[in-house]
């Protein structure tokens, strides 16, 4: 998620809601209140995860919570859904499982 590269979403309207401040493996991030993580991460950077099975990066797939494309792990260990999870002030986001 670091740096250079542009995000895969870009936000075009809803700027006025208020900042909400969350870390993606260890970088700060704004995005706004009521945001998923799904669009959090993809505003961001070009992807929400790697494949646990070998096929490259996954930037989630239905976008409702029917699929397992986008399940990520919080440094908490919880694993949420980033398509359905709202973000919250101080939500530490891992891109890859600790191991």
């Amino acid at each position: 998620m670091t740096g250079s590269s542009a995000g895969q979403f870009i936000r075009l309207g809803e700027t006025g809601r208020a900042p909400v401040e969350i870390r993606i493996d260890g970088e700060s991030v704004s995005c706004l209140n009521g945001d998923t993580l799904l669009t959090a991460m993809l505003l961001h950077g070009r992807h929400l995860r790697h494949s646990e099975f070998g096929d490259g990066p996954r930037a989630g797939f239905c976008n409702m919570g029917a699929c397992q494309d986008c399940w990520l792990s919080l440094a908490s260990g919880e694993r949420v859904r980033a398509c359905t999870t709202q973000v919250q002030h101080g939500m530490d986001v891992l891109t890859r499982e600790a191991r």
